[in-house]
Formats: structure tokens, C-alpha cells, sequence
């Protein structure tokens, strides 16, 4: 070859190392659990921050771009851990959302199974700034051979069977367990995702080859027939669904995902149940997070009651009710929560559903909104094992973030809805005309310092 041929343009790509823009003047949230710090000044260096310092002791570099943040509140990138944006595959859908949710303060997202040749690509494009979305993180799903007869994994795995490809792997006795998990290391996923339909000692046999290969391992609360703490016992690095967590209490044995035994919803939603204390408490020593999905059941009831099924209404509102009461225990007992909404893409939808998490969590779960935007942020960083480059307003880590023209302490939805600006990897990304069919709002203005 004598000549290279350029690739697709990227327009969203990260800042140029080299670029300095200056933040002055917002009201600083780090995403730690810190209070907040006012006339606070970040400073960002390509796509990272080299400096956080109170407005009057911070430098300016000659020739930097500078925003002028004074009456904002400038917080982390927000992290939705739990969405699922190929199923079936729709890039037209998937980049629409993706898009959506960039502009509503979503700097990554974990993506928990999908059609991972649409995903990786997606990954990709977002990450070399083909596309303008969040940075994804995305799962290979494992489970037993009798859960590939749901229609989700033929969605998935349109063109070959499903349970036989290395995204969505069908997992038996005889399984090859190295090779297994070899092959979903080749799709480039953060981790593992175990699904339905295995014993509690498959779980924990995934887990520990997983864990030997250096890969992370995410599962559902409860597997079927495998019970919550099994699935906590065997060491697994987050957990989904926390309704789930109450079939520790099942009054049969577990046997299938579509099999579930009836759930006592008088009895978790009454007060601190002992039996969950005793799962929190494991949760809390082995550092298991827990993406609670706790609006999920608000959602359901909501469309259940605008499409006017009664039957599906009335559960919904009970398993939201449920959903609350768990979370706010989870909480209480000191296990890290993590902000996943597991929606459907929706891309009419004018903001992203992670900001209907945020709020349920504060609202209905009573948690501090400190805590919730640690959750959507730092502890979200964490459930995708990159706390060391994001969630959090720190030197050295990436610069993303989010602008709010109002105080979230004071009202978290309005001051969520008030965003202006979104900083991915530091490059701006405006809330305004790219918002397709409403209105733009004003940004603020930035301007080239002349002096240190």
C-alpha cells in the first residue's frame, strides 16, 4: 500500500491533548459524597482533568478557552448500569438513544446483553467519536441451554444459533468452561453476564474461571435455580434486580427463570426484613454492588395504566412499592447502589430514563441526593471497573461532565432537566439544536484567556 485511506469522520471525537478548557465559577458536586464546593475552578487538558481548585487559587493557563460556569452546578458524567440497546438490533434506534441520552448528562453506559457485533461497533464509533453517545461498556451473557428458547437470544443471534455463539454462550455440565470464557473475552466485553437457568455451583464455577482470566463477572440477583446468596457466595461483582433478592425467601425450591414462586409483597414492603439484612450484610463484606433497577415497576406500572391493563397495573404498583422499600434497606445497610434503568430504547422520548432512576431513588427510597449522584456516578464507575479513569470530578480522570443550570439538592428532577452541557471525554456537547424537536436552550459562553 503506498497511500492510507481515511476512515469515517469523527466529529465527537475526544479533545486533543494539549487543548485546555477551563471551567470558572460552578458549584462543584465531585460524585464522592462531598458536600458541595462553590466558585470551584476545573480545569481540563485534552481529554483529562489536571485541576480542581476554589476559583481564587486556581491558575489559568495563557491562550486556555474559558467557560463561565458562575450560578451552574457542574457534577460527574452521569453512568446508566443497566441497558440494553441492540435487542433486537436497530442502529438507526440504538444511536438515536445513545444520542438522547449524551445530551441528558450520560457519559457511559453498561450495556448488560445485547447483539454484540452491533454493540462492539456502537462501542467503537462512540469511542473515537464517529457518534455522538455515551462510552459503553457491554456483558456476554451465559446461561443454561433451556433459557435459549426465549425470543430476546434469537434476536441476538439472528444468522447462527443461539446459545452457540461467544456473546451468548449456552452453559451445561460438560461446558469447556476456559474455553467459554476465553470466547467471551474475545468479543472485547468488560465482563461476564450470568443469566437463568443454573445451579448455584455452575455460578460459582463461571465466577472463579471468569475471575482466573481477569474478567469480571455480573449477574442477576437470582439465577433459577439458583438462590440470591448463592449467587452473592459465589463472589460475583454486581448483582441485578433487586425484587429479585426476595426469592431467598421462596417457600419452594427454585427451578426456572419463567418459574417464579409467588412473592409476599406484604412482607417486604412492611419494614426491614431480617432475611434481606442477612443478604445486605454479605453484600456490604464482599463489596458486592447492587444495580437496584428500582424505578423499573414505576415504569411498567405507568404504561400498564396508560394502555388500561388493570392486572399488569396492580403488580406493577406493588412490585415498585417492593422495589422501594428493598432499596431503601440496601441503603441503609450500607451496600453500594448502582443507577440502572433497564428501559427499552425509546428514542422519543425527550430525556434519558436514568434521570427517572435518580429521582425514584431519592423520592421513593429516601436516599440522600448526595448518595444518589455518588450512585449515578463513582459507584456506577466502579460496577464497570472504571473508577480509576471516571465517576468522579478528580485530577487525572476523565473529563466527564455535566452542567446544570439548577440546584439538584434542591429539586433533583428539575435541576436534571435544567442541563446545558454535557463534557465527554472533554470534548462539549451542547444542549440546544442538536436535541431534535425541542426547543434549544442557552449555553454558557466561553472565551480564550489572555493571561495567566
Amino acid at each position: 500500500m503506498t497511500a492510507e485511506t481515511r476512515g469515517a469522520p469523527t466529529p465527537f471525537a475526544p479533545a486533543a491533548a494539549g487543548t485546555v478548557t477551563v471551567y470558572r465559577g460552578a458549584t462543584v458536586i465531585d460524585g464522592t459524597g462531598s458536600a458541595p464546593r462553590p466558585a470551584t475552578t476545573v480545569v481540563v487538558d485534552g481529554e483529562r482533568i489536571v485541576a480542581v481548585a476554589p476559583d481564587a487559587a486556581a491558575a489559568v493557563p495563557v491562550d486556555a478557552e474559558v467557560v463561565d460556569l458562575a450560578g451552574h452546578w457542574l457534577i460527574p458524567g452521569l453512568i446508566d448500569s443497566h441497558q440494553h440497546v441492540a435487542t433486537p438490533p436497530n442502529r438507526p434506534v440504538a444511536e438515536a438513544v445513545l444520542r438522547r441520552d449524551l445530551l441528558g448528562g450520560v457519559t457511559a453506559t453498561r450495556d448488560m446483553a445485547d447483539d454484540l457485533r452491533q454493540v462492539a461497533d456502537l462501542a467503537r464509533a462512540s469511542l473515537v467519536g464517529e457518534i455522538a453517545a455515551p462510552d459503553l461498556h457491554y456483558a456476554a451473557l451465559m446461561a443454561g441451554p433451556s433459557f435459549f428458547d426465549d425470543p430476546r437470544t434469537w434476536q441476538v443471534s439472528q444468522g447462527v444459533v443461539p446459545g452457540s455463539v461467544p456473546w451468548m454462550q449456552a452453559v451445561a455440565p460438560d461446558t469447556d468452561l476456559p474455553l467459554a470464557v476465553a470466547l467471551a473475552r474475545g468479543t472485547f466485553a468488560t465482563a461476564i453476564k450470568v443469566y437463568a437457568n443454573l445451579p448455584g455451583e455452575t455460578v460459582a464455577a463461571i465466577t472463579a474461571e471468569a475471575h482466573r482470566q481477569g474478567v469480571p463477572v455480573w449477574a442477576h440477583a437470582a439465577v433459577f435455580p439458583a438462590t440470591p446468596s448463592q449467587v452473592i457466595a459465589s463472589g460475583v461483582d454486581s448483582v441485578s434486580h433487586v425484587t429479585l433478592l426476595v426469592h431467598e425467601a421462596a417457600r419452594r425450591e427454585l427451578t426456572s427463570y419463567r418459574d417464579k414462586p409467588p412473592i409476599d409483597f406484604d412482607r417486604f414492603t412492611g419494614g426491614d426484613d431480617p432475611l434481606m439484612r442477612a443478604l445486605f450484610q454479605d453484600m456490604r463484606r464482599r463489596g458486592t454492588i447492587l444495580d437496584a433497577t428500582a424505578s423499573m415497576w414505576a415504569r411498567i406500572a405507568a404504561d400498564a395504566q396508560a394502555e388500561g391493563d388493570d392486572d399488569l397495573h396492580g403488580l406493577a404498583v406493588r412490585n415498585a412499592d417492593m422495589a422501594a422499600a428493598l432499596t431503601a434497606q440496601a441503603h441503609r445497610e450500607g451496600v453500594a447502589l448502582a443507577t440502572g434503568t433497564d428501559s427499552d430504547p425509546d428514542p422519543d422520548a425527550e430525556w434519558p430514563p436514568l434521570h427517572d432512576e435518580l429521582v425514584f431513588l431519592a423520592e421513593r427510597c429516601g436516599i440522600p441526593v448526595l448518595d444518589v449522584l455518588r450512585s449515578a456516578t463513582l459507584v456506577g464507575a466502579q460496577s464497570i471497573g472504571a473508577e480509576r479513569d471516571m465517576g468522579s470530578v478528580e485530577p487525572g480522570k476523565l473529563a466527564n461532565l455535566a452542567v446544570l443550570a439548577a440546584d439538584p439538592l434542591t429539586d433533583l428532577g428539575a435541576a436534571l432537566r435544567s442541563i446545558r452541557l454535557t463534557v465527554k471525554r472533554g470534548h462539549r456537547h451542547e444542549r440546544g439544536a442538536g436535541v431534535v424537536g425541542h426547543a434549544p436552550v442557552p449555553v454558557p459562553a466561553a472565551r480564550k484567556e489572555a493571561a495567566v
